[in-house]
Parts: C-alpha cells; sequence; structure tokens
C-alpha cells in the first residue's frame, strides 16, 4: 500500500501534466484517456470527455504523482473541481481486503462518494470525504492499470 498526492483538473490535466513533467524532471510518464474505455450508450461521451485524462503518473526522484480529469458527469456527484479542492490522498496497489478496511475507518462519520467495488480498471475502487474533510481515493490496481495502457 502506498499513499500518495493526487491531483485533480477540469479539462486542464493535459497541460499540467506537460508542466510537471518537464519541472519535476519526470523519469516516466504514463496515461490514459477517458476514450480508451468503451462508451455506455446511455452516457456516451462527448469528444472532448474522451480525450480527457482519465488517469496519469509521474515519476520523479522515486516519488509519485498522480493527475486526472474529472468529468462534468462526476462533478455533478463530488462538487466542481476548483482550487483548494483538487488535491487528495489517494491509496494504490493495496490488496482489496486492506482497501476494505481503510475505506471503512476513514468513512466514519465521513461521506462516501463511491462505495468500494470492482470496476473495469479496478478490483477494488472506492473514493470518500472523511470526517475532517479531506477526500480519499482507493484504487488496489493504480500501477498495473497504467502499466497495461500505451501512452
Amino acid at each position: 500500500m502506498k499513499a500518495i498526492a493526487y491531483l485533480q483538473f477540469d479539462g486542464k490535466a493535459e497541460k499540467a501534466l506537460n508542466f510537471y513533467e518537464k519541472a519535476l524532471q519526470a523519469t516516466s510518464v504514463k496515461k490514459v484517456r477517458f476514450g480508451a474505455f468503451g462508451q455506455d450508450p446511455n452516457a456516451p461521451l462527448t469528444k472532448e470527455e474522451q480525450n480527457m485524462i482519465m488517469e496519469s503518473r509521474i515519476e520523479f526522484s522515486e516519488n509519485i504523482l498522480m493527475l486526472s480529469d474529472v468529468l462534468p458527469s462526476i462533478q455533478a456527484v463530488t462538487g466542481e473541481v476548483k482550487q483548494g479542492n483538487n488535491v487528495l490522498i489517494s491509496i494504490i496497489d493495496a490488496d482489496p481486503e486492506m482497501n476494505k478496511q481503510s475505506f471503512e475507518k476513514l468513512s466514519e462519520g465521513g461521506t462516501v462518494i463511491m462505495p468500494l467495488s470492482s470496476t473495469p480498471w479496478s478490483a477494488s475502487f472506492g473514493m470518500l470525504v472523511d470526517k475532517f474533510g479531506v477526500t480519499w481515493k482507493f484504487n488496489s490496481e493504480a500501477s498495473k492499470f497504467l502499466d497495461g495502457f500505451v501512452n
């Protein structure tokens, strides 16, 4: 299990990714766009949304920073992404049972945004805001997922 900083953007993740890649002298950059997945016919994405960054990872000086865009449909549930709420803590590459235990404890007195569940990109994915207002994102297969895609 690793805890890392995770930055969220409203359509500007690509620009931020390029900026941080240069500024931090990244040794590795991986990214996946929303369009890499088949579209839900009940909620199709626009061309612009398909081109947004679903998940990305920058490695630099033995550190990891992850970034993504948040689709407007998701912002309708989580709230608008803006400066001040665009940084969260992401728990990555943990065993699903460890995710479950941490998720349950952190959600006490907080708000579950997305219950911990299996998704097409992770065996254990979920999001919550703890009782102190800190947003947490769990993805048991973050590294494996990004490694499966070509930039």
